[in-house]
């Protein structure tokens, strides 16, 4: 069995191909492909922690993952990091653990960020170029650095908190990038708002956002969270998910009735050009991404693969 500690996934990380690995991933997911059951999640109310476990393989293939990340951002850091977790790789012949791959949410967070690159890049204005990140945990840098890497259209950079220290720290950890002092205002500056906070009330109004934007929403992950006021959802020109039943479940989408939600399509069916994205430039296209184990499995793989 082969076993990685944080540092030597790290090292076997190669951007590019993990990005091009996760976009297949969307198409094998939304082509039926993919075998990904619902997705475990356990809150830990009084530690104010969670934990995801999301698992699958892909068809033909001869392996597959379960991964297990937990969140508790009250830890103290000098005790205990904030995020941690690993992903087993099995095998789908025998059912071997052939890895343990101990990378305490590093590779969660990499995919993650490129999945929000990915759906900005296929769904914002190809003229956009001023991106918002709502949020200063560390999906904020990786939003950043990930859309950065796939929109190099993309020249002006904010980012906004609910704290400005944090906000703050954030632009001053990233070259280029200023912290937005009124949100409101920042969202109409922006022509792209990715979203990346674990809030439980919509904190992005629906008069706030203008024709032409594109958001990416990707906070809202696990049953009770919501980042977008269900009004700009209902006006919006084209919903993406991630993965349909997952969103309608506990994503942005869970606010929509059935009805409500009927033309939403997935982004691997966007990627592969089976479904539309947007069709104007005057548009409000939003992605609801909660993250699926395709990104997991696509990641995972990449990292066992890595020759260097």
């Amino acid at each position: 069995m082969i076993v990685l500690d944080q540092q030597a996934i790290a090292a076997r990380i190669d951007f590019d191909v993990v990005a091009a690995a996760v976009e297949d991933a969307y198409r094998a997911s939304s082509a039926g492909d993919m075998v990904l059951p619902p997705v475990g999640y356990i809150e830990f109310a009084e530690h104010a922690g969670d934990c995801h476990v999301k698992y699958g393989y892909q068809r033909a293939t001869e392996i597959f993952v379960v991964k297990v990340a937990a969140g508790f951002p009250g830890n103290d850091p000098a005790v205990a990091p904030a995020n941690n977790g690993a992903s087993l790789v099995l095998s789908a012949v025998t059912g071997e653990v052939l890895a343990l791959l101990h990378d305490k949410m590093l590779m969660t967070d990499i995919r993650t960020g490129i999945g929000g690159a990915i759906a900005s890049r296929t769904l914002a204005r190809a003229d956009a170029k001023n991106l918002l990140v709502v949020g200063t945990g560390v999906q904020a840098h990786q939003q950043i650095r990930a859309h950065r890497a796939l929109l190099p259209r993309v020249s002006d950079i904010r980012v906004w908190g609910r704290s400005p220290e944090k906000a703050s720290a954030v632009a001053a950890g990233e070259e280029g990038v200023q912290a937005a002092a009124d949100l409101a205002d920042a969202c109409a500056w922006a022509d792209l708002v990715v979203t990346v906070t674990a809030a439980r009330e919509p904190i992005i109004a629906d008069g706030w956002i203008t024709g032409g934007t594109h958001i990416t929403a990707v906070g809202a992950d696990a049953p009770g969270k919501h980042e977008l006021d269900p009004q700009l959802l209902r006006r919006a020109d084209r919903l993406v998910a991630d993965k349909l039943d997952q969103c309608l479940d506990h994503g942005e989408l869970s606010a929509l009735s059935a009805e409500e939600a009927a033309d939403a399509v997935e982004l691997g069916s966007v990627l592969a050009a089976d479904a539309t994205a947007r069709t104007t430039d005057a548009e409000i296209t939003i992605a609801d991404l909660t993250g699926i184990a395709a990104q997991d499995i696509a990641i995972a793989r990449a990292v066992l693969d890595h020759h260097g």
